[in-house]
């Protein structure tokens, strides 16, 4: 068999997995039959209903890593079932028992646990298992919506929360570091199976987008730079997303100067309005909601944690400047807190958008992790805002994120995680580390290759903070995972970065991520942008024009209609070069 028999294999595997699945569900029989037949006939028609079930099963989970268990999950419930809808929700399902099963016994674990870090990452665990049966759920929801006419939009939304379901569960078990019992193995190995399901749920949706996206082309609207809508003069003039996925239900929200915003809430430090804390302002937004919730955070410095619920959809942060408006904590990991609780603020509900706010962990370079801000709101937006730190600034954990015109600070990863997350037109700058600490900007966690998450920095500038020593070098990135990808375009980049650009992860086994990583730098300047002297792993690709495109928010984001609905500054394609 030549190299190309297998790729070739998968793709008519996909093309026949996406057509059944469309057959079944315009015409909604697929292979099933439904007639009444004479006694005598039925034994025979029911096995002839089972084999064609078992045949559905191989093919849908032809595209899958774990084939074995795919199929033994899916033919234990799908008696004779045909129907490629029905077979993928029967596989969702099959991965939430499992994970429930599974939660019930960490209370047990927890119970019993007697390192204190230890006991805290189960707890953690509890609460991203709950997250991952949420996308799951959501998932199963979302496929009785089907709409052949919104057919890109439903996978795409299928394929980011089963992203984000395994994201979740990962984070569960990175939770274990500097442990000292055997709970992280034990963890794993409970964990392995609910792990498998939900890879090859991923799977089976990746082969359906792969097989649309063959016949769909997202249109390629062009927006020139001069024809953005800016928040000029101090003014906020967005409309919101307040409907469904597809971006139909609009609102105006705000037509006045900041200094006359019309807020659901406001906080100020100083007592003069109605709440003193974000927390107390939080607490006044529906569960579900389902239009803008306006929180007007006045001027201070705010020594709180802020969490938005996922039940606090479509909150919106308003401050007066990110160096006015600041929200800060010091949470870290060397004071006991694994990475995950340490985040001063923390981002959950759907569709959040802030607007002119500072994030801040202020533990510094000694405490190790500490996290500013961790998102993993889906079609969440940062606009002008800061996000300062140290070591892990910035947890991108999971979902669709785009920052726009914002400042990140930091040392070590001081942006990471595994959402699908683009930055246009910010800074990213480089602070004085410990005498011993690398420096590295971007450490991405894609575990999987079907996942569509990644990083993308375009338009941007990658500087040093003045304090911090010419001697000094900052790598672009490191692997966190082994299918890490960050994409750098339209960059200028100071003399800060070393030559090499990046780093491999080091781990117990060696290095590794070299070759199954994708990094790509695109029309980049500045001194730190020559690309001679960069690492010659497989994982490192040469971008061109059209490669590049796939990396713009349009095309990576599949669909952009929550960003522009907002009209905050955006450009969808490919930045002039600068």
């Amino acid at each position: 068999m030549s190299e190309e028999d297998g790729p070739r294999k998968r793709n008519i595997a996909f093309i026949t997995v996406c057509t059944i699945f469309l057959v079944g569900c315009v015409i909604g029989i697929a292979f099933s039959v439904n007639v009444e037949t004479e006694s005598s006939n039925n034994a025979g028609r029911q096995k002839d209903r089972v084999i064609s079930s078992v045949k559905a099963v191989k093919i849908l989970c032809k595209p899958t890593m774990y084939q074995k268990e795919c199929e033994k999950s899916l033919m234990k419930d799908a008696g004779n079932i045909t129907d490629s809808r029905e077979l993928i929700k029967i596989a969702f399902n099959v991965t939430l028992k499992k994970i429930g099963k599974e939660l019930k016994k960490i209370d047990n674990m927890h119970k019993n646990e007697s390192d204190p870090r230890a006991k805290m990452a189960l707890a953690t665990c509890k609460q991203l298992l709950g997250l991952s049966t949420g996308e799951f759920k959501r998932s199963i929801e979302k496929m009785g919506k089907f709409d052949l006419d919104n057919l890109n939009n439903i996978l795409t939304s299928l394929k980011v929360w089963l992203s984000g379901a395994i994201t979740y569960q990962e984070t569960c078990l990175d939770g274990f570091k500097n442990t000292t019992t055997h709970a992280r193995i034990k963890m794993r190995n409970l964990l392995t199976t609910s792990m498998h399901l939900s890879s090859n749920a991923l799977a089976i949706i990746s082969a359906l987008v792969s097989t649309v996206e063959l016949g769909t082309e997202i249109g390629s609207r062009q927006l020139a730079e001069g024809g953005e809508h800016v928040f000029g003069h101090g003014e906020v003039i967005p409309s919101w997303v307040v409907d469904d996925d597809s971006g139909a239900g609009v609102r105006r929200l705000l037509h006045q100067s900041s200094h006359r915003l019309k807020a659901n809430a406001i906080v100020a430090k100083d007592g003069s309005e109605k709440f003193k804390s974000i927390g107390e302002a939080l607490k006044m937004v529906p569960k579900k909601n389902k239009k803008p919730f306006v929180i007007y955070i006045r001027e201070g410095v705010y020594r709180e944690y802020v969490e938005v619920a996922k039940t606090m959809t479509r909150v919106v942060f308003v401050g007066d400047g990110p160096n006015r408006t600041r929200i800060t904590g010091k949470r870290n990991f060397v004071d006991g807190m694994i990475t995950y609780k340490t985040a001063s603020v923390a981002i959950h509900g759907d569709y959040f958008v802030a607007l002119n706010i500072g994030f801040e962990n202020s533990a510094g370079p000694q405490k190790h992790e500490a996290v500013a801000l961790r998102v993993q709101a889906d079609r969440s937006i940062f606009y002008r805002c800061s996000i300062d730190g140290y070591e892990g600034t910035l947890h991108v954990h999971a979902m669709r994120q785009f920052y726009r015109e914002c400042t990140v600070s930091g040392t070590l990863d001081f942006v990471f995680g595994d959402a699908v997350a683009v930055f246009q037109k910010c800074t990213f700058v480089v602070r004085k580390p410990l005498k011993n600490q690398q420096l590295i900007v971007t450490s991405q966690g894609r575990k999987e290759k079907q996942q569509p998450s990644g990083i993308v920095i375009q338009g941007s500038s990658i500087v040093a903070k003045r304090k911090v020593k010419s001697d000094r070098k900052a790598y672009l990135g490191r692997p966190l995972k082994n299918y890490s990808r960050t994409i750098f375009m339209n960059t200028y980049m100071e003399d800060i970065i070393k030559p090499e650009g990046y780093m491999a992860k080091q781990g117990r086994r060696g290095p590794s991520g070299m070759n199954t990583c994708f990094y790509g730098e695109y029309n980049n300047s500045g001194p730190g942008s020559n690309k001679s002297k960069r690492v010659k792993w497989r994982g490192i690709k040469k971008l061109n024009s059209k490669s590049a495109r796939q990396f713009t928010p349009l095309k990576f984001f599949h669909g952009d209609q929550w960003v522009r609905i907002t009209r905050i500054p955006y450009y969808p394609d490919i930045l002039p070069k600068r």
